[in-house]
């Protein structure tokens, strides 16, 4: 990989100034920078030998307002344009090769995603859906179309469901939520400041809160009081191997409810197809 170095640059033109704890971060990015484009906040922590605030100060120290913008700027300096668009591709990859690599990135997604998801907390998260009084959904900016897709998955099991993905109408439907109410946020990086803050105005009037996201160290699970995790490994926040997690997460949840509901669920389905079948030519 060739580099320009801005991000270490920058790293060692800082360090005198950081602290002990901020050098071991600094020391870990300097010797394995390659890795750390790929790492979530937590596992760059337990690397250094460091707590998760410890690096978020390092980024902020050498002058990147988090861990996100900081390790997009250290992907610029490191990936190629065709890595910077998808992690596992090479130029010289062919067609196949790419689909290859590509099919492979999401298998991988998807198995880390299996091996690392909270159990209890996904049965929890079915069954505070199922009984709650209404369930808000968000999502923001490439998490809104995940937002949509559990939206699709649970409206149709005929629960009392809402999706926003306006960030003004999410707050001002979080700030009528209450106790037995629910609000589902979708956020990959878990750093936007939207799904965040509107997960905290839900909480603050007794909803509980739900967390769909790619790190579990990041800013909305402080307002999560269910955290799910999707695994990625890739260089770029969004990428699709994370989606295709996200994805399978709410099919488990929607295929749970419905087992759940089974007599109504069947009903309702039927009742969906066969409206749908009158827009089949």
């Amino acid at each position: 990989m060739s580099t320009n170095a801005r991000v270490i640059t920058r790293i060692n033109s800082f360090y005198d100034r950081l602290s002990p704890s901020e050098q071991r971060v600094a020391d870990y990015v300097r010797a394995n920078p390659e890795e750390v484009i790929r790492m979530p906040m937590a596992r760059l922590a337990q690397n250094a030998g460091v707590s998760d605030p410890s690096v978020l100060r390092f980024c902020r120290a050498i002058g990147y307002r988090g861990y996100l913008d900081f390790k997009v700027a250290l992907t610029q300096d490191l990936a190629s344009p065709v890595q910077f668009i998808q992690g596992t591709v090479d130029s010289s990859d062919d067609v196949p090769r790419m689909a290859q690599k590509i099919f492979s990135a999401a298998n991988r997604a998807l198995l880390e995603t299996l091996q690392g998801l909270d159990m209890e907390a996904l049965e929890r998260a079915v069954k505070l859906i199922m009984q709650a009084q209404r369930v808000l959904i968000i999502g923001v900016g490439t998490s809104a179309p995940i937002a949509q897709f559990l939206y699709n998955r649970l409206f149709r099991l005929n629960l009392p469901v809402w999706l926003q993905t306006d960030s003004y109408l999410q707050l001002m439907h979080a700030a009528l939520l209450g106790e037995g109410d629910v609000a589902f946020g979708v956020s990959q990086t878990g750093a936007s400041i939207d799904p965040v803050i509107t997960l905290a105005e839900a909480r603050k009037h007794g909803a509980t809160t739900i967390a769909l996201t790619g790190s579990l160290s990041s800013p909305i699970t402080k307002e999560a009081d269910i955290a799910l995790y999707s695994s990625y490994d890739e260089l770029r926040p969004e990428a699709s191997s994370s989606r295709i997690a996200q994805i399978a997460i709410i099919e488990t949840i929607y295929v749970a409810l419905s087992i759940s509901l089974l007599d109504t669920a069947d009903a309702d389905e039927r009742r969906i197809w066969e409206a749908l079948a009158r827009k089949t030519l």
